[in-house]
């Protein structure tokens, strides 16, 4: 494994020191980005008293989000497996008249 590398963000015209993994940078530039924006977002919307409150607030809402994100995908993964079996039994049925007919 290489060596954590540390990189610098901005959230809330603040800045962070992480370590991370050298193939994991680009990843924690995005999560911090989206976590100022969201924290922006809920800044100039509501009364947050405390940056920490702000966080939390802000870390819940992409939590949340990312939740339904994963609820979603996870139907959209049910439905296709099921029309995946249909379509898996329609072949084999298909392919068991085949023999049939093959056969006589």
């Amino acid at each position: 494994m290489s060596e954590a590398e540390t990189v610098t963000v901005s959230i809330l015209d603040k800045e962070y020191q992480v370590s991370c993994q050298p193939d994991e940078v680009s990843a924690l530039k995005q999560s911090a980005s989206l976590l100022d924006q969201k924290m922006r977002e809920m800044k100039a919307s509501a009364n947050v008293p405390g940056l920490d409150r702000l966080a939390v607030i802000a870390a819940l809402n992409i939590a949340n989000d990312y939740l339904g994100q994963t609820k979603k995908t996870t139907d959209v993964i049910k439905h296709q497996a099921s029309r995946i079996q249909k379509l898996t039994t329609k072949l084999d049925q298909a392919l068991n008249r085949l023999k049939v007919l093959n056969s006589q």
